[in-house]
C-alpha cells in the first residue's frame, strides 16, 4: 500500500489507465492496462481500483486503504478517525482511553500514519494520552505531527514536543503567539486565525497543503474530528466501534443538533471487521451529507463475526 501511494502522482500525471503487479521484494511494477496478474489498477479521474478476486487473502486490507493511496496533489484527502464504545464514548470521564479499541485498530492507526503526510490531534488527546504519533508498529515513515492547541493549555513536557522522530507543528491562535517565540520544545509554532471553536481548521488544511501534505489524517479526539466534520473538511471518516460499554464519559462525534432526520449525515459507507472491533469507513460528500444509497445487494442479515 505504501508503494501504491508512492505511484499515485506519477500515474495521475500520465493520465492513462494502467495496472500494477507485485514484483520482487513486494514492490509494485506499472504494466499495461488490464494485465492478467494485476493486483490493483489505476483509472484516470477515479484513482486506484482492486483487480484481485474477493477470495484473495489480500483483498480486504487493500480495499480498505486504496482510497487513501489514490490521493494526489490535485486530489488531496483528509480522513478523520475515532475509536468508540458501543454507547458512543471515546474515553471515561477521567479521560482514560487506552485502549477503547483493540490491538488491530491500533495497528490501523499506525498504518494510516504511514500512508499520510500529516497527522492532526487536539490538545485534549495530547494531555490525556501523551501519544508519540509515529509508525512504531508498521513499516513507513512517520508523518508531520500537528497539535492543535488554540488556548495554549499544553506545557513542553509531552513526547511530541521533545523527540526528533518526526517534524512537529504546534498550532495556536495568533492572539496567543508571543512576540519572537518560534518553538514549543522542538515543535515549530504555527499561529493561525481564530475560528468558531478555536483555530480556523480550514486554514490548518491550507497551511499543510502549502507544505506539500496531500494526505492528512485527523486522528482525534472527538472535539477535533467534530470540528473538521462540521466544517465539511473530511473526505472520509473512520469510526471503529469496540464491544465495550462505558456508561458515560467523553463523547465521540458531537455536532449541532438537527430537527429533522433528513438533515442528518447519512454517508455512503463500507464495513470492515478489525479484530474484535467493527470499522465503519464513511465517505463524506462535498456538502457533508450524501444521499441514501441504493438497494443493498447483501442479504438483509449477515453474520460477519
Amino acid at each position: 500500500m505504501l508503494d501504491a501511494a508512492g505511484h499515485a502522482e506519477t500515474l495521475a500525471r500520465a493520465q492513462r489507465p494502467a495496472s500494477l503487479v507485485a514484483g520482487a521484494g513486494g514492490r509494485l511494477e506499472i504494466v499495461e492496462h488490464a494485465h492478467p496478474d494485476a493486483v490493483i489498477a489505476w483509472r484516470p479521474h477515479d484513482g486506484f481500483a482492486l483487480a484481485l478476486p474477493p477470495d484473495d487473502a489480500r483483498h480486504a486490507i487493500i480495499d480498505l486503504y486504496l482510497p487513501i493511496c489514490s490521493a494526489t496533489n490535485a486530489n488531496p484527502i483528509t480522513v478523520g478517525h475515532l475509536g468508540q464504545s458501543l454507547d458512543g464514548f471515546i474515553a471515561t470521564h477521567a479521560g482514560e482511553s487506552q485502549y477503547v479499541t483493540g490491538e488491530e485498530n491500533i495497528r490501523h492507526l499506525h498504518r494510516m500514519r504511514a500512508l499520510c503526510d500529516a497527522v492532526i490531534v487536539g490538545a485534549g488527546t495530547v494531555a490525556a494520552d501523551d501519544p508519540q504519533l509515529t509508525t512504531r508498529h508498521v513499516e513507513g515513515s512517520s508523518p508531520v505531527r500537528v497539535v492543535l492547541d488554540p488556548t495554549r493549555r499544553l506545557a513542553e513536557h509531552y513526547k511530541v514536543f521533545n523527540d526528533e522522530s518526526a517534524e512537529t507543528l504546534y498550532v495556536c491562535t495568533r492572539a496567543l503567539a508571543r512576540e519572537g517565540e518560534t518553538h514549543v520544545g522542538r515543535a515549530a509554532i504555527v499561529a493561525l486565525d481564530e475560528g468558531p471553536d478555536g483555530v480556523d481548521v480550514a486554514q490548518v488544511l491550507r497551511e499543510l497543503r502549502a507544505r506539500g501534505c496531500h494526505r492528512i489524517f485527523v486522528e482525534g479526539g472527538g472535539v477535533t474530528v467534530s470540528m473538521f466534520l462540521e466544517a465539511n473538511l473530511l473526505d472520509r471518516l473512520h469510526i471503529a466501534i469496540a464491544p465495550l460499554l462505558i456508561g458515560d464519559g467523553r463523547p465521540a462525534i458531537r455536532l449541532p443538533p438537527r430537527t429533522a432526520l433528513s438533515d442528518c449525515h447519512r454517508p455512503r459507507y463500507r464495513v470492515f471487521r478489525m479484530g474484535g472491533d467493527v470499522l465503519f469507513d464513511c465517505e463524506i460528500g462535498p456538502d457533508g451529507n450524501n444521499a441514501p444509497p441504493g438497494p443493498d445487494p447483501q442479504p438483509a442479515i449477515t453474520r460477519v463475526i
